[in-house]
């Protein structure tokens, strides 16, 4: 593990440009830069294929990962998330009933902000609330049913485009710019941030490892990490493990600090399908 963290430090050390994005710019200039980054970098690739992460940029990888769909190794954890969907609770009432929309293909819709909270809402979030609102108790936020739900409410909303949004309201604006913050930000022993990965250095080898363009990182989640994890997992479960393996801290699944960055990433992919549950490796 030391000598891959020492690899991934050496290889982005050299020639690190600072992204334009880390300026004070408002969220719609950021989206268009961002997009414009990715598409000059990958002039290659489809717009949409970004949603396919590494497997848009690498066609040996792209190989293997299309035989891996062949015989999707979420399709059980799909199955036991609409089983979970539909199971009511102790006192008669489904997710359907208290998630925004019914639940059913609204994926693209989360993370978004509530004004009567002044919070940003999350999809695991939101199942967890409908849990607690009808007397049941939470589940834990990186994997399991909660995981197994957001796969089913993910797989009826593929094809949906993503369109968060940010409304003129300034608790809003001031949550985006924490996530924006916390893209841009070095942390950690190996002083890396999400962008010397993911933006500056997608493309690059890591090791042998290529790393992902951060544009389309969360339309696929939750997914299942076969060499990683042998699971399905959360968003915030990958962000944690990021975090870790520049050994920074994780912060808390579901906490502000996630859910800031959620959103911004997430309005990063605005125009991109849904495409989740998803494989990697």
């Amino acid at each position: 593990m030391r000598k891959l963290l020492f690899a991934v430090s050496t290889a982005l050390a050299v020639g690190l440009v600072a992204p334009v994005t880390a300026t004070a710019s408002s969220p719609q200039q950021d989206l268009e830069e961002f997009r414009a980054y990715f598409y000059n970098k990958f002039p290659n690739v489809p717009k949409n294929d970004f949603i396919n992460g590494v497997y848009s940029i690498d066609k040996d990888s792209r190989v293997q990962w299309e035989n891996m769909e062949e015989f999707p190794v979420y399709e059980d954890s799909v199955a036991k998330g609409e089983e979970l969907f539909n199971t009511p609770f102790a006192n008669g009432k489904t997710y359907a009933d208290c998630l925004k929309g019914g639940g059913i293909g609204t994926r693209q819709m989360y993370p978004y902000f509530d004004s009567d909270t002044g919070s940003i809402v999350t999809l695991e979030e939101s199942i967890n609330k409908c849990r607690t609102d009808n007397g049941e108790k939470p589940l834990k936020y990186k994997k399991g049913p909660i995981a197994e739900i957001s796969a089913y409410i993910a797989f009826t909303s593929r094809g949906n485009k993503f369109n968060i949004k940010i409304p003129d309201d300034e608790r809003a604006l001031a949550q985006y710019e924490q996530g924006k913050k916390q893209y841009y930000m070095k942390r950690g022993q190996l002083n890396l941030s999400c962008a010397d990965c993911h933006y500056t250095n997608s493309g690059s080898q890591a090791r042998s490892e290529i790393l992902s363009p951060s544009l389309g990182h969360v339309t696929g989640f939750p997914v299942f990490r076969h060499q990683k994890w042998g699971e399905l997992g959360t968003l915030h479960r990958r962000l944690g493990g990021c975090n870790a393996n520049i050994r920074a801290k994780p912060f808390k699944a579901q906490g502000d600090e996630y859910k800031a960055l959620e959103y911004f990433l997430s309005y990063m992919s605005n125009g991109l399908e849904v495409n989740g549950p998803s494989s990697r490796k």
